[in-house]
């Protein structure tokens, strides 16, 4: 090499760099064709059987990383020897298989793709996730917790203002009462000197004086029971795989992002899928 390099002097370098940067892009090129051949072959191994496919994405790619850049503790080769889940956004569908046994199999419901707007100008995209996922913890009787996302949709829909309420903060309503935070509970008090719980679920928010209110994070009011049905697989950042309280969605791209199973299928979902089992959304 150092001949060579004596006896070429700059061309004999100028090649060697460039030998370099070509390496660097095909190396580059095989990462996204890797990843564009786990999204295919991930589809045929779920309408093939074909088990000797998935060994071949686990050789040929590896772990994978999926699109909330979360790294998955769990290794990819144990995949053929254990069950794992499924989930096609485009066919509305969910498949829990073992080998080449489909184990469960239902409909579900996916992300709208719908955008809204935010404070400072940027939006919420209601998608699905795709890539590889893992079942995070199982939860029981799920409480489903607001983010400011959905008191934005509320207020676009019925044309009134937004209104945030800190604790140690106190609103004064135009009726002569105040709202704020006594515990773990928005309050309103009266005039009079009463205190008043205030009462919500989904579809009833707290609104005053043309304004909906966003209670905060830790309060009774900003948690809402029955919303994502009776059991929820968490998948980790605000995303699962939970039951509804509107079955007529299943079969839709509708939701904010979670997969919806009819209640009655996430109860099956909860008994048989053990935390720790990879999930795979194309």
């Amino acid at each position: 090499m150092r001949k060579f390099i004596a006896s070429g002097g700059v061309a004999a370098v100028a090649l060697i760099a460039v030998v370099v940067v070509l390496a660097g892009v095909t190396v580059g090129v095989f990462a996204l064709a890797a990843n564009a051949r786990y999204e295919r072959d991930v589809t045929r191994m779920v309408f093939n059987d074909n088990l000797q496919l998935l060994d071949e994405v686990r050789r040929k790619v590896g772990e994978t990383r999926d699109s909330l850049q979360q790294l998955v503790s769990a290794p990819i080769d144990s995949v053929g020897d254990r069950p794992y889940i499924v989930v096609s956004i485009g066919d509305h569908r969910l498949w829990y298989r073992q080998g080449n046994e489909v184990i469960f199999t239902t409909r579900v419901a996916t992300g709208s793709g719908k955008v809204l707007d935010r404070e400072g100008g940027n939006k919420w995209k209601f998608e699905t996730p795709r890539g590889r996922l893992v079942v995070l913890k199982k939860e029981a009787d799920p409480t489903w917790v607001p983010p400011d996302w959905h008191y934005v949709e509320v207020a676009h829909k019925k044309k009134l203002r937004l209104r945030r309420l800190n604790r140690n903060e106190t609103i004064a309503v135009n009726d002569g009462s105040v709202i704020t935070v006594q515990g773990n509970e928005v309050v309103r008090r009266h005039a009079d000197g009463r205190f008043e719980a205030l009462e919500v679920r989904e579809g009833k928010e707290i609104i005053f004086d043309g304004s909906v209110l966003i209670p905060p994070f830790g309060t009774n009011q900003r948690r809402y029971d029955g919303v994502v049905g009776t059991q929820r697989l968490n998948l980790g950042d605000g995303y699962g795989i939970h039951g509804t309280d509107v079955p007529s969605s299943i079969g839709q791209s509708v939701s904010h992002g979670c997969v919806r199973v009819r209640n009655e299928d996430i109860e099956t979902l909860y008994r048989i899928v053990p935390v720790g089992t990879p999930v795979y959304i194309y």
